[in-house]
C-alpha cells in the first residue's frame, strides 16, 4: 500500500513521508497499522481529535444520525442536527460574544473558514488590507496562504509576533511584546507607513504550525485594544487552538479578548470535516449567495461536533488540559536541562513545543538562541516513530516537535508519551543523525 501511495498520489503529501504508516484501527491515543504495530497518536489529526479516535459518543452521535434516516448533507437548510450543533457552540463562546454574534457555515476546512473571514471583514469595511503576523498559519488556499508566514506578492501588511525564543528584537519577554504592539501601532499610525487602514487584523492565540508560539496574554489584550480604537475587525483563527486545547474553551480566553470574528474548525467537528465564521452582527452585511459552499451542511458532522463540544464542557476538559499541559511543560524543561540539543520547550495546556537547535552552535554574536536543527528535529520524530511515538514537527525550518495528545489523554499514558520522548532525544543526541 505505501509503494502503491508512493507511486499514485500527488508529490505534495506531507504527514505520508514522514510516517510511513498505514492505520486500520484506532481508539483514544492509540492507532494500530496493518502490520500489527500500535502507537500512540500525539498527532491528533493536527489537533483534529479532540476526543481521540473514535470516541464512544462521537460513534453515537453519528449512528444516531445514521439509524434515523435524516438526509446527510443538505446544503444551508435548517435541520435539527444544525440546530443542536449550534445551540451547543453558542454555549461556548467567549462571555458576551454569543449574544451578538452570528454563524457562517463554510466548506468543510479551516482555511475556508479563513477565506470567509477576510471576504466578510472586506465586505463589512469597504477596505481591502489585511494585517497579519510572522510565524502565522491560516491555511492553504490562496486568500489564507497570503496572511501565513511564507507568503510572497500579497496584499497582507506582516507585523511582528512575539516569541520569547526567537524574538525579532532580540529581548524576548515583556520588552519584546511591547517592542511589537509598539511596531503595529506605528505602522497603523505613521502617514508614510505605506499602510493604508485595513479591514482587519487576524492573529492565531497559540501559533501552531509556526511552532507553538503563545501569544502573551497582555499583547493579546493591546492587539484588540489597537484594533478597537482604530474600527479593524480582529479575527482569532481559533482553528487548531478551539474547543480546549490550549487549557480554555477558547484560546482568546486566557486574556479575556473578544474578537470581532472567530474562524473555528478541526475540533468542533468531531473528527469529521466542519468549518465555520462566527462574527458580530453588525458585520452580517454581504448579500445572499455572498459565501458559500456545497459541503456547508454535513450532518454526521454536525452531530460528531455537537457531541465532542458537549463533552469536552460536561467533562472540563478544558480544565484538565491545563493541568496536565502544566505537568508535561514542567517535565519537558526538565529534560532540556539535560540535553543541549533541546532549545526551548513551550506551549500552553495540550499544545506543546520542543525546539531543537544545534547543541554545537554559538548563539549569534553570543547571545540569544542558537541556530535551529531541523535535521535533528527529524532524527527525533523518526526515533519517536521508531517507539511507538506519532508525533509532529513544525516553526521555522521544521525544528520544533510538536505534541497535540487528545484531551481525554490518561495521567498514565502521558507519562508513556514522555518516556518515549525522552528515549528517543536521548538516542539522537548521542549518535550520528540520519538524514
Amino acid at each position: 500500500m505505501l509503494r502503491r501511495q508512493s507511486a499514485r498520489e500527488s508529490a505534495a503529501r506531507t504527514y505520508a513521508r514522514a510516517l510511513p504508516i498505514v492505520p486500520v484501527r484506532a481508539r483514544g491515543l492509540t492507532i494500530e497499522g496493518a502490520d500489527g504495530s500500535r502507537y500512540l497518536d500525539c498527532l491528533s489529526g493536527a489537533g483534529t481529535l479532540a476526543l481521540g479516535h473514535n470516541h464512544p459518543v462521537v460513534l453515537e452521535a453519528i449512528r444516531k444520525v445514521l439509524d434515523s434516516g435524516a438526509p446527510l448533507t443538505v446544503l444551508d437548510l435548517a435541520t435539527p442536527v444544525k440546530d443542536a450543533f449550534t445551540t451547543e457552540l453558542f454555549r461556548t463562546l467567549p462571555p458576551g460574544f454569543a449574544d451578538h454574534a452570528r454563524v457562517q457555515f463554510c466548506g468543510p476546512a479551516g482555511t475556508d473558514a479563513v477565506e470567509a473571514a477576510l471576504k466578510l471583514v472586506r465586505v463589512a469595511t469597504g477596505r481591502s488590507g489585511i494585517l497579519a503576523f510572522t510565524g502565522a498559519y491560516h491555511g492553504m488556499t490562496a486568500g489564507a496562504l497570503e496572511a501565513s508566514g511564507g507568503a510572497t506578492e500579497v496584499r497582507v501588511t506582516r507585523l511582528p509576533y512575539p516569541h520569547d525564543y526567537r524574538c525579532p528584537f532580540g529581548v524576548g519577554g515583556e520588552r519584546g511584546a511591547e517592542l511589537a504592539a509598539r511596531w503595529t501601532e506605528s505602522v497603523l499610525d505613521d502617514a508614510k507607513s505605506g499602510v493604508p487602514l485595513p479591514a482587519g487584523m487576524i492573529l492565531e492565540p497559540v501559533q501552531g504550525e509556526g511552532g507553538v508560539n503563545p501569544a502573551p496574554d497582555a499583547w493579546m489584550r493591546r492587539m484588540r485594544q489597537i484594533t478597537q480604537d482604530r474600527s479593524i475587525p480582529l479575527i482569532a483563527d481559533e482553528v487548531q487552538t478551539g474547543v480546549g486545547r490550549t487549557g480554555r474553551f477558547w484560546a482568546v480566553e486566557h486574556s479575556g479578548v473578544v474578537p470581532d470574528v472567530m474562524v473555528l474548525s478541526k475540533a468542533i467537528g468531531g473528527s469529521l470535516p466542519l468549518a465555520v465564521v462566527v462574527y458580530r452582527d453588525d458585520l452580517d452585511v454581504w448579500q445572499p449567495g455572498a459565501h458559500a459552499g456545497t459541503f456547508r451542511g454535513n450532518q454526521l458532522a454536525m452531530a460528531a461536533g455537537t457531541a465532542t463540544l458537549a463533552y469536552v464542557r460536561e467533562n472540563g476538559l478544558a480544565d484538565r488540559a491545563a493541568v496536565l499541559g502544566g505537568r508535561m511543560l514542567a517535565q519537558l524543561r526538565r529534560l532540556a536541562a539535560e540535553f543541549p540539543c533541546i532549545g526551548d520547550v513551550r506551549g500552553r495546556g495540550l499544545m506543546i513545543g520542543i525546539e531543537l537547535a544545534d547543541p554545537e552552535a554559538a548563539p549569534v554574536g553570543g547571545v540569544g538562541p542558537r541556530q535551529a536543527a531541523p535535521a535533528l528535529a527529524a532524527a527525533v520524530q523518526r526515533e519517536c516513530l521508531r517507539r511507538g511515538l506519532i508525533v509532529e514537527l513544525g516553526g521555522r525550518q521544521a525544528s520544533v516537535v510538536r505534541l497535540l495528545p487528545p484531551l481525554t489523554i490518561s495521567d498514565e499514558q502521558a507519562s508513556a508519551v514522555l518516556d518515549r520522548l525522552a528515549d528517543a532525544v536521548a538516542a539522537v543526541a548521542r549518535g550520528p543523525v540520519e538524514r
